[in-house]
């Protein structure tokens, strides 16, 4: 088979031959289809975690259909030819506070796909059962992929905020994460505010289901979310932590700022401020595979699609740099013509 691999941290994205693998107790062979290309991606690229074992195939966002089973797989769940897809989480220890707990996408010894283990960006890939999410017939793989990492952290974010319909909600930004997070906020029956840079993606946001569009680089954006009543939520999907702080003082009384861009900057916080009128700061971290059913039953329902760009598996490394370069329109997907 074919698959994509970083050699060492750091180094570059290159296609090799692999023999097939076979699955283990309890894991699936999975024939991928489309696996899209997340900024996270950089985490196996760079070597950003410590420990990861190369040479190391990315991807957690995986598309395809079930090829072969291990021992221990329940037939009467999984079944060969059966469509699923694989996102961030990528299996939990069940022996950790969290996992005793039921919180398994914050075990402490958690694995993710792509990064803890081979990902999507190959002809084929083993995964755990745990880690498997069904996909509906009304999705292609090339749809389904970005559900699974981008679409199930928007989603599942908004729907755990605390917001309820009619409220205020801004979406931070309108990139691979904020295209999909307004279209979800809307759909959910919230009165969506984008805030974006530039009058360019004004009307884009409004077909994605926004009613009020804020452009970041003409107006001060706490300001205009106060004329608006101040926000019950503010879901930041950039990765500017000054941005993000900047926008809280566009927060209504009892209002929070939803974390879900990996900032490397500090976020300024208005103690006083946040004091006055109860504000809070919290992040969301994805969600397990029946987060991801979830994300793909509610996108079939209410129509919402990610728009992607399509690289064939041989151009994965040009598809990864179109990814990085943050110029995509809005998620890169990966396809293998399996």
């Amino acid at each position: 088979m074919r698959v994509v691999q970083v050699a060492k941290a750091g180094g570059p994205l290159e296609m090799v031959e692999r023999d097939i693998p076979q699955p283990l107790s309890g894991q699936v062979r999975i024939k991928v289809q489309a696996c899209g290309v997340c900024h996270s991606d950089s985490i196996a690229k760079e070597g950003y975690f410590p420990g990861i074992n190369y040479p190391r195939v990315p991807g957690h966002e995986v598309a395809g259909v079930i090829d072969a089973m291990g021992p221990d797989v329940s037939a009467a769940h999984w079944k060969v030819g059966q469509r699923v897809g694989v996102g961030w989480y990528g299996g939990h220890c069940g022996n950790c506070k969290p996992c005793r707990q039921g919180d398994f996408v914050t075990c402490r010894n958690g694995l993710i796909a792509g990064i803890s283990y081979d990902g999507g960006y190959g002809d084929y890939m083993i995964a755990p059962v745990q880690a498997l999410a069904s996909i509906p017939d009304e999705l292609s793989a090339m749809e389904a992929a970005p559900l699974l990492c981008a679409g199930i952290t928007t989603f599942n974010s908004l729907r755990n905020s605390g917001a309820k319909p009619g409220d205020l909600v801004a979406i931070l930004g309108i990139g691979g994460l904020g295209h999909l997070g307004v279209q979800f906020a809307a759909k959910m029956g919230f009165k969506t505010v984008a805030i974006a840079r530039g009058q360019d993606k004004a009307e884009l946001a409004k077909k994605l289901g926004a009613s009020v569009y804020i452009d970041s680089t003409t107006c001060d954006v706490a300001a205009e979310l106060q004329k608006l009543g101040g926000a019950d939520v503010i879901v930041a999907t950039v990765t500017n932590g000054d941005a993000m702080g900047k926008a809280m003082g566009g927060l209504g009384v009892g209002g929070s700022l939803v974390i879900l861009g990996a900032a490397a900057d500090p976020i300024p916080l208005n103690a006083i401020g946040m004091l006055s009128n109860r504000h809070s700061v919290k992040a969301w971290p994805s969600g397990v595979a029946s987060d991801s059913e979830d994300t793909f039953d509610f996108s079939v329902l209410t129509g919402v699609r990610s728009m992607n760009e399509e690289y064939p598996l041989e151009k994965a490394a040009e598809a990864y740099e179109r990814m990085i370069s943050g110029k995509a329109k809005f998620r890169v997907v990966i396809t293998t013509g399996n």
